[in-house]
């Protein structure tokens, strides 16, 4: 894929100045507009706020087991063989629900990610679209997926873009 990007904007480069003339390139570093867009800063309070009350649950769940740690430890030599082992194997099923728990909160905050994410950048991608149409650009790049190492500051619309989203963030 960047490879088939490279090749266009060779092409782009030497087809001419003529045809240069004509043709209006742009581009947005679209990491930024996701972080500072509405929208985004939304979805990461979101996800700070579910990280917090997931970290809450965590807390909890570990002063339990260290709680259970502590008193087999201690109780450990008075208790006799049979009890000694119960406490024992409820503790690896607490520690074992504990991990799967964490596990379970991680997956969650990392999909809920994913579909924020995916709701920001559908509505991106129209508002690009929208964007180049009415402004004449023939191509809009995201700047770090096309792996641009230079490229002029009067061809980022990054701020344009941003404005747009939280415009449209707005009408929904």
């Amino acid at each position: 894929m960047k490879r088939m990007l490279m090749l266009v904007m060779v092409l782009v480069m030497m087809a001419g100045q003529a045809w240069a003339a004509d043709t209006k390139i742009g581009y947005l570093d679209m990491q930024q507009v996701l972080n500072m867009s509405e929208a985004g800063k939304a979805a990461k309070d979101q996800l700070q706020e579910k990280l917090k009350k997931y970290q809450d649950q965590i807390n909890l769940k570990q002063a339990d087991l260290q709680k259970l740690k502590n008193d087999l430890e201690k109780q450990g030599m008075a208790l006799n063989e049979s009890a000694r082992a119960a406490k024992e194997k409820d503790y690896q099923q607490k520690l074992k629900d504990f991990q799967r728990f964490t596990k379970d909160a991680e997956e969650d905050l990392q999909a809920r990610d994913a579909e924020f994410t995916k709701k920001i950048l559908e509505t991106l991608e129209k508002i690009v679209q929208e964007f180049g149409k009415k402004n004449g650009f023939s191509m809009i790049f995201d700047a770090r997926a096309a792996g641009m190492l230079y490229a002029d500051k009067t061809t980022d619309l990054t701020a344009d873009i941003l404005k747009s989203l939280n415009a449209a963030k707005g009408k929904n």
